[in-house]
């Protein structure tokens, strides 16, 4: 291939570079039901009466089918009742009530295991407070730093409110596995 050749082909190598590199940098836009699955998630995970429970969420067309265990008929309840959020056509909630399955939470815990079965370290608590701050509606706008040592959290950064600041406090603290929260956030508002 000639010198003159190879140059004239830079400009559309370039051009190709280019679009490849934009078409991985673009935000990747989630459908209506997987926003509507973390939407869900979200409130499983956050709720002080279903969070410890591996309830697995799967949605199609807007029709939601909850399933897992619980260990009562409120619990089952609760989470039919949170996953009926704008734009959940149908939830059908399969989940089972079985007596038992708080001694499976507790012994779980005991092993330092997630309630998915995953072993809970400083990565997995990292990664779940920041979903857990980037999904909730008081935190938009905060911006928190979030780090993860023997399983302490320490928050720094800043909220715009003191009720922003309870809730980022009181989502890490209740994060499975963590021992203590280190609040060094600042009202910025």
């Amino acid at each position: 291939m000639s010198v003159s050749r190879v140059f004239r082909m830079v400009p559309v190598l370039v051009v190709m570079a280019s679009l490849t590199l934009a078409a991985h940098s673009a935000p990747i836009q989630k459908s209506a039901d997987e926003t509507l699955k973390d939407r869900i998630d979200f409130g499983l995970e956050t709720s002080s009466i279903v969070r410890k429970y591996d309830i697995k969420v799967k949605v199609a067309g807007g029709q939601v089918i909850l399933s897992g265990d619980v260990a009562t008929e409120a619990q089952k309840a609760e989470a039919g009742r949170l996953a009926k959020v704008a734009g959940a056509t149908l939830v059908q909630n399969t989940i089972v009530i079985d007596p038992d399955e708080d001694k499976s939470v507790t012994d779980r815990m005991k092993a330092g295991m997630n309630k998915a079965g995953e072993k809970i370290n400083d990565s997995w608590i990292h990664t779940k407070v920041n979903w857990f701050f980037l999904g909730d509606d008081l935190l938009k706008g905060s911006d928190i730093n979030v780090d993860v040592k023997d399983n302490v959290v320490t928050l720094k950064g800043t909220v715009k409110n003191a009720a922003a600041r309870t809730r980022a406090v009181a989502l890490a603290s209740d994060t499975e596995g963590v021992k203590r929260v280190v609040d060094q956030l600042i009202v910025a508002g």
